[in-house]
């Protein structure tokens, strides 16, 4: 996949992720204050601080894509990871917003009796919002975006929310009216818990944490069965946004010339980018493969 293909596909799911929260936004506020309804109306506050994530994450894709420079060497990827941060940031915010509202209506015990366009706006963000999950986690996991990533897990959940707020809703409409702020309160531990693996996720990445096993095994794998390859003696990987940044050392015949040496260490990287679409710089350090030799690092 090209470069341009792949901000583009990023840059279409963010778009329809935000004009749909729009919508969503304006259509819970408004239930949530006509149809009195203390869940469903935090439920669009809670959509509008999405607003903020996404459009952090606007900015983080755009950023992202620069080329590197002589500042950025490496690209300007990480941003992604910071946007997810930020993002992760505000969920946790908003759980502990909406926890707070709960307990102080339940302290307070003034409950209020919904209307049904209250009930119709949860159920409706529940479908459109578990369709955007799957939507965005689909796209962002072929393209290994952190920051549609994290949108995604924002997606879900607004849907794991509007599920609680709906049942909160639907039994205040029902006449039991300590179910909404209840529903509303243990909503607000499931977006905690959210926020915080976000929080976790993009932290492990901005500090160079390795990514998944599973591929850089898999790298490992092409790098030792190419011709000339003895074997591989390390590998390391870290993720710069949509991007995975691989360090390889090879042990190659000590009586191999410089530039056969070379062309191999190229025919490597080569085939690194052809099965891998998501590596974005491969760097290749190569020892004599008939001697012990001890990697040197102050890390």
């Amino acid at each position: 996949m090209q470069r341009g293909e792949r901000f583009n596909r990023a840059d279409r799911v963010i778009k329809i992720g935000f004009w749909i929260n729009a919508w969503l936004m304006v259509l819970k506020l408004a239930a949530g204050h006509f149809g009195r309804s203390e869940a469903v109306f935090a439920d669009g506050v809670e959509s509008a601080c999405d607003f903020v994530g996404i459009v952090l994450t606007l900015v983080a894709l755009k950023m992202g894509r620069k080329p590197f420079d002589a500042d950025h060497p490496y690209g300007h990827g990480k941003v992604e990871s910071l946007a997810a941060v930020f993002v992760a940031v505000i969920i946790c915010a908003t759980g502990l917003w909406i926890l707070y509202g709960a307990a102080h209506t339940i302290l307070d015990a003034r409950y209020q009796d919904p209307r049904l366009i209250a009930v119709i706006a949860a159920a409706l963000t529940i479908v459109i919002k578990e369709a955007l999950y799957r939507y965005s986690v689909q796209v962002g996991g072929a393209l290994g975006s952190p920051a549609l990533l994290a949108i995604a897990k924002d997606h879900r959940k607004d849907a794991l929310t509007s599920i609680a707020t709906l049942v909160g809703v639907g039994g205040a409409f029902f006449g039991v009216g300590i179910m909404d702020p209840i529903a509303a309160g243990l909503t607000s531990f499931f977006i905690l818990h959210i926020g915080f693996q976000g929080f976790r996720i993009s932290a492990h990445e901005l500090m160079d944490g390795q990514p998944a096993t599973e591929e850089v095994a898999e790298i490992a794998a092409l790098a030792a069965a190419t011709e000339g390859v003895d074997r591989v003696h390390e590998i390391r990987a870290r993720r710069s946004g949509q991007f995975l940044i691989v360090d390889l050392k090879l042990d190659m015949d000590p009586e191999m010339t410089v530039k056969r040496s070379h062309d191999i260490a190229t025919r490597v990287k080569e085939r690194i980018f052809e099965r891998f679409s998501n590596v974005g710089d491969v760097m290749i350090h190569i020892n004599p493969s008939d001697e012990p030799h001890e990697d040197l690092n102050r890390l």
